[in-house]
């Protein structure tokens, strides 16, 4: 059906209020409203990373030397807890009897102090008082979905108890049938369960929860609420960005060169539609800020990259349906058809590209940890705002502008003619160089794990280092640390891999690094006191374990996992082909062990950023694929009898443009902040460049192969 023709007098009121309510979110962003700044960009929560927090040090209280095992769990336990001021905040081990949590955004270490820490903090009691079980007697605790007896969906807490644990549950709940066993945490009843029958094999329900994140939440107390070893505090501090801010004034500033530059290019190629992205795309980001802010998002160095993504996704659906408008152009349609029709067949592969990515990014919140939960919080907020920008305020501008006489065909472009090319000849070929690449990494992670550099260069975040205090004579920012010391003390350790951060009120400087052998320790006591006139007994040094534990691996593989298969199922199911899902995670695996196999070669530092990295890569990869698998959908509709092999050569000529453009707008954002940013932006930028052109690559040359392989084998 024909849309109705837009006055000009509409044309101009739509323009008018679109602008108005970006003035609106543009002044929020920039300025705030009233005495609090309520929209402030400035108000945003800033990880560690980027704007300091408080770092707090327990040690182990009494002469005993606790196990590695009781300290794992302490330090996991404690992670749980400081998650609930930030999902960026840490917890690890500092030398063998100490643990050290880093809080962002925090700057009240008393507060901090009275809330964390407390052991045998968790107990189950009875109506009268008496403790059942603390919380060393819980193993496990697990917020799950069930049916009840009347066949309705509820929400519940399962337990499994520890041997001992059990023993005293069976007699406790056999001996109160009928009554309640208050669940106290910190002093506090967080629920009030009532016992129906005498509970004997060690496993439990407790039922009644109000939704699935109010049963979360109680197993989280649980699971949290007991520490095994007893903590007091050492010292506590406010410390500065551990990036410094330099890094935060030269991202900012990437970030608008490479948006100018981003916008330039949209209008260069697509006219006014490119002209109508570029307003819609300054909506976006004004909306994404504000949003940062009203729903306290914590923003860090993963979560730039989730933006970055989530602004590379908005320009690929303003792609997607500018091509679509050329090629309706191209076909002889007036430029208002064109509009409309556009948008319409656009429509698909935006909403099918975005929801998979959306799914990844649920499940990441769902189940991941720290830097991941972070990660995946900007990039649906992203992904959300995205398709709204793209689908709504877009098609909107572009159809005001029509009707404020912009109407020439000329301002829209038509597709030129250009010789298609045969990918899939070249199949054999494109497979062996991905082959070869993938292969190579495999290689050299051999080589240097078999010469003791260990299979990638993990970073401290991975596998500890060593933490240096040092107070200076001088009060030293961090940007005349970063300039002055640190490149020293890379001569030292040969490892561009150095965190800094600033007590705050005082001249101490916290300077991580990897592991340090003892010669390495002298040799940078001697620089420091040499170079800069420290006093040598101000200089203390503390071996740290990684910030990322196994726990928190476990938990982003899983996460990671359980995400690729929710979007081969639903793959699958709009695809009606399991070929069409089996394809795209193959290529989405084939980016990721291609950008691996940089890490490897390159020694690029493997840290908190390489996970924000390999998920950024996922998202990018999976919604290249789509598109071309939307325009293999569509061919397949239109014929019964088609030509495969000629259908899958079309579909990948006919989105290259997309292809090309997507990927460019998204690199020049990456390269921007790679040329500006200091040496860990750096690091974080390089690798996701080549993801980018890997992500490129694989769409165009591999993912349309896979599937024409899989459905030769099919026919077979």
């Amino acid at each position: 059906m024909k849309s109705k023709k837009w006055s000009t007098g509409k044309g101009a009121i739509t323009l008018i209020i679109t602008f108005a309510i970006m003035a609106v979110l543009i002044f929020g962003a920039a300025v705030g409203y009233g005495e609090k700044k309520v929209c402030s960009a400035e108000k945003i929560k800033l990880g560690l990373d980027l704007a300091g927090g408080v770092s707090i040090t327990y040690q182990v209280a009494g002469d005993t030397t606790p196990t590695e095992a009781e300290m794992d769990d302490t330090v996991y336990k404690l992670q749980k807890r400081v998650s609930v001021y930030s999902t960026e905040a840490v917890a690890y081990k500092e030398g063998n009897n100490r643990i050290t949590v880093e809080i962002p955004g925090v700057s009240d270490a008393n507060k901090v102090l009275t809330e964390l820490g407390k052991p045998g903090s968790l107990e189950f009691q009875t109506s009268t008082g008496e403790v059942i079980l603390t919380g060393s007697d819980i193993q496990e605790a697990t917020a799950k979905t069930q049916e009840n007896e009347l066949k309705n969906k509820e929400y519940v807490v399962a337990l499994k108890l520890t041997e001992e644990g059990a023993v005293k549950f069976a007699t406790a709940t056999a001996s109160n049938i009928g009554k309640t066993i208050p669940i106290v945490y910190d002093g506090e009843v967080i629920c009030n369960p009532t016992v129906n029958s005498a509970i004997s094999n060690g496993e439990a329900v407790i039922t009644g929860m109000e939704s699935f994140e109010k049963a979360e939440a109680l197993a989280t107390s649980i699971r949290t609420g007991a520490l095994k070893l007893q903590l007091t505090e050492l010292r506590s501090n406010v410390v500065g960005a551990k990036l410094g801010s330099e890094a935060i004034a030269t991202s900012l500033k990437a970030a608008l060169i490479g948006l100018i530059l981003v916008i330039l290019l949209m209008i260069a190629v697509y006219r006014v539609p490119g002209f109508a992205s570029g307003i819609a795309l300054v909506f976006y980001i004004a909306l994404e800020l504000v949003i940062l802010n009203l729903y306290e998002i914590t923003l860090t160095l993963p979560g730039i990259a989730g933006i970055i993504l989530s602004i590379g996704m908005a320009v690929d659906a303003n792609v997607i349906i500018f091509a679509r408008i050329k090629e309706e152009l191209t076909a002889g349609r007036t430029v208002e058809t064109a509009v409309d029709t556009g948008f319409k067949k656009a429509m698909s592969a935006i909403l099918d590209g975005n929801i998979t990515t959306l799914i990844a990014a649920v499940v990441l919140m769902i189940k991941g940890t720290g830097s991941v939960k972070g990660f995946a919080q900007t990039l649906m907020i992203g992904i959300i705002i995205s398709m709204f920008t793209a689908l709504v305020v877009t098609r909107f501008i572009l159809k005001a502008l029509y009707a404020l006489g912009l109407q020439g065909v000329g301002l829209y472009g038509v597709n030129k003619e250009r010789k298609s090319f045969d990918f899939l000849s070249k199949r054999k070929v494109f497979f062996g160089v991905s082959i070869a690449a993938i292969c190579a990494g495999f290689i050299f992670m051999g080589i240097n794990g078999a010469g003791g550099k260990g299979p990638l260069n993990y970073s401290m975040e991975f596998k500890g280092g060593t933490s240096t205090n040092v107070t200076f004579n001088e009060d030293y920012s961090i940007a005349d640390i970063d300039a002055k010391v640190v490149p020293k003390i890379e001569a030292i350790t040969g490892d561009g891999n150095v965190e800094t951060q600033k007590v705050a009120g005082s001249n101490e400087i916290i300077i991580k690094t990897r592991e340090l052998n003892q010669e390495e320790r002298e040799n940078m006591k001697q620089m420091l006191v040499s170079d800069f006139s420290v006093d040598d007994s101000l200089i203390t040094t503390e071996s740290i374990s990684s910030t990322i534990s196994n726990e928190m691996k476990t938990d982003a593989i899983v996460a990671v996992i359980i995400a690729t298969i929710c979007m081969l199922i639903y793959i699958w199911f709009r695809f009606k082909d399991l070929r069409f899902a089996a394809s795209a995670v193959l290529a989405l695996v084939h980016d990721v062990l291609v950008v691996l196999a940089f890490y490897a070669i390159s020694r690029t530092s493997v840290g908190g950023t390489f996970i924000a990295c390999m998920l950024t890569i996922v998202g990018y990869s999976i919604n290249a694929t789509i598109v071309i698998f939307d325009r293999i959908r569509e061919k397949l509709k239109e014929t019964s009898k088609p030509d495969i092999k000629e259908l899958v050569n079309e579909s990948i000529n006919q989105t290259l443009s997309r292809s090309i453009y997507t990927s460019l707008t998204t690199f020049i954002m990456v390269a921007v902040l790679f040329i500006l940013g200091v040496t860990s932006i750096r690091e974080f930028a390089m690798p996701l460049m080549v993801g980018i052109i890997c992500g490129a690559y694989s769409s165009v040359c591999v993912t349309g192969a896979l599937w024409f392989v899989f459905k030769k084998i099919g026919k077979k």
